[in-house]
């Protein structure tokens, strides 16, 4: 699949990649990455564990990437593709960026920001659903090694 067919499900494959990295990690398997004129220019997976830090999610380690590769708070013109629906930390934080479009694969019922009305950019666009079986898959891998 090229990146012109679909470029939705192309940089969710990218970001699927570094979920599975997180699983070999033994870190929860969320993957991100952030697009930016059709090129990646921030990727990153859950590193909780690893940095024995609980602000370490895939999406902020990303967004982190992404505003020093410009130097700049805010990031207009760009999307996030992340394989689980973003919490309400990382959707505040999405939202101080001024991110414009994320598109996330599995929903979080239990802790994802769509619980909680108004924590995004309200002009920013959003896209759910996109690979959203082997999201959950990747997860449900991961936590029944926990058990």
């Amino acid at each position: 699949m090229g990146i012109l067919s679909d470029p939705d499900e192309y940089f969710m494959h990218e970001a699927l990649k570094l979920a599975e990295k997180a699983l070999r990690e033994d870190e929860v398997p969320i993957g991100a990455v952030i697009v930016s004129e059709n090129g990646i220019i921030a990727k990153a997976h859950n590193l909780v564990e690893k940095l024995h830090d609980p602000t370490a999610h895939a999406e902020m380690q990303a967004l982190t990437a992404a505003c020093n590769h410009f130097g700049a708070k805010y990031l207009p013109d760009c999307t996030l593709y992340v394989t689980l629906e973003p919490c309400p930390m990382c959707a505040a934080a999405l939202h101080w960026a001024q991110i414009t479009r994320i598109v996330y694969g599995a929903p979080d019922p239990k802790m994802g920001y769509s619980r909680y009305r108004g924590i995004l950019h309200p002009k920013t666009e959003i896209k759910t659903g996109v690979l959203a079986e082997k999201s959950t898959d990747l997860l449900l891998k991961f936590f029944k090694g926990k058990r």
